[in-house]
């Protein structure tokens, strides 16, 4: 889910840490040199923890490096778990997770345009349980860039092998978390590649390659995985939410025969785009919150576009509280399945969508204010604008290819390897919902050892959870 929408860190871990014992405090060692991330602009306190950023090569020859910030536990770095965060897109930096959903800080507006953000400390951060290093990937993504302008045409398969080279020498520069459990997560997108690098994690750590990474499992947050699967769930979900009369529903399962990803039969079409139109106006990443409608101004640009309402009109309000206006990056619009081959960039597809340049529903002013900062840049060692070009929250700098196929199989393969795994939804999430990651969970056949029931944060309800296995875990919030 998007911010605010991720459980909270030491609630949802209790899930998947396993237990080390006997696991004596490493020897700090130290991060490389001029990794270390002596201060923060905006921010005025103390750090509560080490923070690190730089870039690790994933092909010399090319000259492709990825982007890192590493920031170690408030907790125990010694012995916390390593987490790699991944946003998905493609095309998306994963600092939309480090700046609005679990980093150390919470980002205020700036008070004027010759002033940064202000950065408070966010006490829902992943680093008070873990620590946690997010990733600009692919190459030409956020911070991460090649000096060979072929590498900007990738996909799956490749950025996998690219993410994996990199944590093989991210944990040769930080060899003192090398025994650390360690854990890949990510959403949307990145259902595609927390499953495909976990594979390419796992066997390499079967064919002996050094240095061995104790990885442990991984966790998968309203996650593309299956064309069928996530096309067919879209419908379902809205007819359960009570967004279209029973009737309508039993119109679109007659023509359609129960299924919608790739329908073709015109009358299946005409009743799809019936129910996609009477829900053109709500929050389809999340169905009860009130929409964001740009200014007058902006109105004028986004009056021809032909986009959903939903996408003109996300996030507006008219209650006190300021909404976070950013919500792409997620994932594609209703009428739009992911399927095999090149998968449009979110500019592109504003581009293609749009009879103006803007993208639908967007400000991010406050990260692109502070990354595109000469001395935030700085701050964090990332390379100047000058050198490759601004930061952008999601770029069409990239060509990429969905290649790797359904993700089921892999996910198989990985939790009957003993790799445990978090598969969790939020509920009112309407690109990505909850009837596909339940529909594909159950297909693996696993048996149900713990049965369908409440998840408590303290006292409160906070969401619902089945295990399969003792290795698969399900969690609806």
């Amino acid at each position: 889910m998007g911010r605010g929408g991720m459980p909270a860190m030491g609630a949802m871990w209790g899930l998947l840490c396993v237990c080390v014992s006997a696991l004596l405090p490493l020897a700090v060692v130290g991060a490389p040199n001029g990794a270390a991330v002596e201060s923060v602009p905006g921010f005025s306190g103390t750090l509560p923890s080490k923070h690190h950023a730089g870039y690790v090569s994933v092909n010399d020859t090319n000259g492709r490096e990825l982007f890192y910030y590493f920031v170690e536990s408030e907790g125990n770095p010694a012995t916390d778990p390593v987490v790699l965060w991944l946003n998905g897109g493609p095309g998306c930096s994963s600092f939309d997770g480090f700046i609005y959903e679990h980093g150390p800080f919470k980002f205020e507006p700036a008070a004027d345009s010759n002033s940064l953000p202000k950065l408070t400390l966010n006490p829902y951060s992943w680093s008070k349980a873990a620590n946690v290093l997010y990733v600009d990937s692919p190459a030409g993504v956020g911070f991460s860039y090649s000096k060979t302008r072929g590498d900007y045409i990738t996909g799956d398969l490749q950025t996998a092998l690219d993410t994996h080279a990199f944590l093989l020498k991210w944990f040769e520069d930080y060899p003192e978390f090398q025994k650390n459990p360690f854990f890949i997560t990510g959403e949307s997108y990145a259902g595609i590649y927390v499953p495909t690098l976990s594979r390419n994690v796992a066997h390499g750590i079967t064919a002996g390659v050094k240095p061995v990474i104790n990885f442990k499992g991984y966790m998968v947050g309203n996650g593309c995985t299956d064309d069928q699967f996530d096309g067919d769930a879209i419908v379902p979900f809205i007819y359960g939410m009570g967004l279209i009369s029973m009737d309508m529903y039993k119109g679109v399962q007659k023509a359609c025969n129960g299924s919608y990803w790739n329908a073709t039969d015109q009358t299946c079409l005409a009743k799809l785009n019936d129910i996609y139109d009477d829900v053109a106006s709500v929050n389809i990443y999340d169905i009860l919150e009130p929409c964001y409608y740009p200014d007058s101004e902006g109105s004028s640009h986004r009056s021809n576009s032909r986009l959903p309402e939903s996408f003109r009109r996300l996030g507006e309000t008219t209650g006190p509280h300021k909404i976070r206006k950013r919500q792409f990056g997620r994932a594609y619009p209703l009428r739009l399945n992911l399927k095999p081959g090149r998968v449009p960039t979110w500019p592109s597809l504003s581009h293609a969508l749009f009879d103006s340049e803007e993208v639908p529903c967007t400000d991010d002013r406050i990260a692109d204010t502070w990354l595109n900062s000469p001395s935030v840049r700085a701050a964090l060692h990332a390379k100047s604008a000058a050198d490759i070009g601004p930061w952008e929250l999601c770029t069409n700098n990239i060509i990429f290819y969905h290649d790797a196929g359904s993700m089921i199989p892999i996910h198989r393969e990985l939790t009957t390897s003993g790799y445990r795994a978090l598969i969790y939804s939020g509920d009112h999430d309407m690109c990505v919902p909850y009837t596909g990651s339940e529909a594909w969970t159950a297909s693996m056949g696993y048996e149900v050892t713990d049965h369908w029931r409440a998840w408590f944060v303290g006292r409160q309800v906070a969401g619902f959870v089945q295990n399969a296995s003792s290795h698969f875990f399900s969690l609806r919030y």
